[in-house]
């Protein structure tokens, strides 16, 4: 099997990550839920986990770092917790789904919201975004990258534009965190999403959220935390506040292993390694006579993603193919980027993606290039 998914998760992932995870299974019990050596072994891994997470994305103190299920559930996190009605809302069409939809919802329940489109390439202008403040705009919220091109939006001069008009800035931050370093504090991030299974290289049901001193979020979630059980109210202090009931250890264990994986091999040589792997797929496909990719590849800063379709196949005929006759693994259909697809026009049929990892080979391109040339003929 040659898996080119790797933008909607992470198969191979290192050694260390599995052997974590089976030595949490021995060994922990329930983080904060008592004194005994289970416990806080437990306890020891979490508050571990989170101090690398906040070295790595150099947050202020590893408690604005809380641990969710996925990226989705810190979206909803972020915008249902500081959204309310009136606030005004800027994003952009290249948002997926855990943006669009608790936005739309916030929406239907007086939230005003504005979205940003893009140009033929997929690219969103930073000026159309500043223009589009009013005086209610509360917030603006975008992914890092888009997960359906690849194409990345400025957050650094996003950051600038809402620090200067005083706005919270929230970051989806799902397909660049373990390829792209992000520093919150310099890129004046107020909120950043992430999830653990895609490029941070840990098992799926761990991500989390980064809050900004000063910001608050309303919780998503209330019930045992561990500590102040008298008190009817959930804890109020990070990140306690956003950490109702008891969290997924084994995973952020393994999440732990994960990110001392990715310290060791640098963001820099993998970020290298997967977009040259990128490059050699693009240059290949992109001289196949019927082949049409999509997004903006005049520019080296994008994540590995090349999105494509062969004349007017089907997008999920084609994926089946590539799967059933030549073993590799790609994401057909709609990508839940429904905006995208219809800005650039393929609402109806897809696309077929491939995402790149560093654990990809050469020989696996060169095999997926041929294997798009014998369709693109057929």
């Amino acid at each position: 099997m040659i898996y080119m998914d790797n933008a909607a998760t992470s198969l191979q992932k290192p050694a260390e990550v599995s052997q974590a995870v089976l030595k949490a299974f021995e060994t922990i019990g329930n983080a904060g839920r008592g004194v005994s050596e289970t416990a806080l072994c437990a306890a020891r891994i979490i508050y571990g986990t989170r101090e690398k997470l906040a070295r790595f994305f150099h947050a202020e103190s590893p408690n604005r770092i809380a641990f969710t299920a996925n990226s989705t559930e810190s979206l909803n996190m972020a915008i249902k917790g500081t959204i309310a009605p009136g606030d005004h809302v800027i994003t952009t069409v290249l948002e997926h789904n855990s943006v669009l939809r608790p936005l739309y919802e916030c929406q239907r329940q007086g939230a005003e919201l504005t979205i940003i489109g893009c140009d033929e390439k997929g690219n969103v202008s930073c000026r159309e975004m500043e223009a589009a403040i009013r005086g209610n705009t509360k917030a603006i919220v975008c992914t890092h990258a888009s997960n359906l091109t690849g194409n990345m939006i400025n957050i650094e001069a996003v950051g600038s534009m809402a620090e200067k008009h005083r706005l919270l800035f929230i970051v989806d931050a799902s397909q660049t965190a373990g390829v792209y370093p992000i520093d919150v504090s310099r890129i004046g991030i107020d909120i950043l999403c992430f999830t653990g299974h895609k490029s941070l290289l840990g098992p799926q049901g761990t991500g989390g959220i980064y809050v900004r001193p000063g910001v608050e979020v309303r919780p998503l979630l209330s019930g045992g935390s561990g500590v102040d059980t008298y008190n009817r109210h959930h804890p109020s202090q990070m990140p306690t506040a956003l950490e109702a009931g008891t969290l997924n250890g084994h995973g952020i264990a393994g999440l732990g292993a994960a990110l001392d994986y990715l310290e060791s091999v640098g963001l820099e040589q993998i970020r290298k390694r997967e977009l040259a792997l990128m490059w050699r797929f693009y240059e290949g496909v992109s001289q196949i006579p019927g082949i049409k990719v999509y997004g903006d590849f005049d520019t080296e800063d994008r994540a590995p993603i090349v999105a494509l379709n062969i004349r007017d196949y089907d997008s999920s005929q084609v994926s089946d193919e590539l799967d059933t006759e030549y073993g590799i693994v790609t994401r057909p259909g709609a990508h839940c980027a429904p905006l995208m697809h219809q800005a650039l026009g393929t609402e109806g049929q897809g696309a077929v993606r491939f995402s790149f990892s560093h654990y990809n080979t050469e020989e696996e391109v060169d095999k997926a290039v041929k294997a798009v040339a014998e369709l693109a003929c057929g």
